[in-house]
């Protein structure tokens, strides 16, 4: 277990990064920390054979919390902007197979480490599924954006992005933002099974193949991360973030 935030288990060898921050696993500076701490974990957990990444409670995450993140003076923005950029940069680049169980809403940031994974399974239920970081103000940190780009199709990422509306999840199936939806209470049982199929794949090839697929990307998202080079760092937030969150949260 690591963290009041992010926890870690792990069973017959898969790994299991569950987010646990009530009500909707929002994402603060604190989160970020314990999150980047734990993929670190996971990274030095030469016997683990998959990953899966789940929410806890009805939701995966709704993203950045709208109620502290604009609040944040120039430091702590300028961290939590190198902290998403190498979080993001090490799942994405993790050479074992990871799925994420999207159990219900997975808005803004919290679609985002969805993406991020190898495979993407959501829930049937009723729940957000969107891109709306336009709509609270907030431009997308570097690695968001390239890991957004490579996983969606250009039309997909167009409408995420730019009308930053939510979809259902069937929408989103459709679209190609998840590769399947199951009923909920067959969601975690699946999510496993996927990940242990991908787990049968030899291992150094699985690692080798995704990195040929993923290498331009890759290439973008640890210059990001290893040198702090993201335009936004000085200039993440403004002042219209507060005032269009606010909106966002009173809708």
């Amino acid at each position: 277990m690591a963290g009041r935030s992010v926890r870690i288990a792990v069973d017959a060898g898969i790994l299991f990064l569950r987010f646990d921050r009530p009500p909707v696993n929002a994402i603060d500076l604190e989160f970020v920390r314990e999150w980047e701490k734990t993929l670190a974990e996971v990274e030095g957990k030469g016997e683990a054979c998959a990953l899966v990444v789940t929410g806890a409670g009805s939701c995966f995450s709704a993203g950045l919390d709208l109620k502290v993140v604009p609040t944040y003076g120039a430091e702590e923005q300028a961290e939590m902007i190198g902290r998403i950029n190498r979080a993001l940069a090490c799942l994405y680049d993790l050479p074992i197979p990871t799925v994420a169980a999207v159990n219900g809403h997975a808005i803004a940031a919290g679609l985002v480490v969805a993406l991020a994974c190898d495979y993407r399974i959501g829930s049937e239920a009723p729940c957000h599924i969107g891109l709306p970081e336009a709509r609270a103000g907030i431009p997308f940190p570097a690695a968001a954006m390239a890991v957004v780009r490579a996983e969606l199709a250009p039309a997909a990422a167009r409408r995420l992005t730019l009308a930053a509306r939510n979809y259902g999840p069937r929408e989103a199936l459709a679209d190609g933002i998840l590769d399947e939806i199951q009923a909920p209470e067959a969601l975690l049982a699946r999510a496993t099974a996927v990940a242990a199929d991908l787990a049968a794949i030899p291992r150094e090839t699985y690692g080798r193949v995704k990195h040929q697929l993923r290498a331009v990307t890759l290439s973008t998202c640890r210059r990001i991360a290893e040198t702090g080079a993201d335009p936004l760092a000085d200039t993440w937030l403004n002042p219209e973030t507060r005032a269009a969150s606010a909106g966002l949260l009173r809708r």
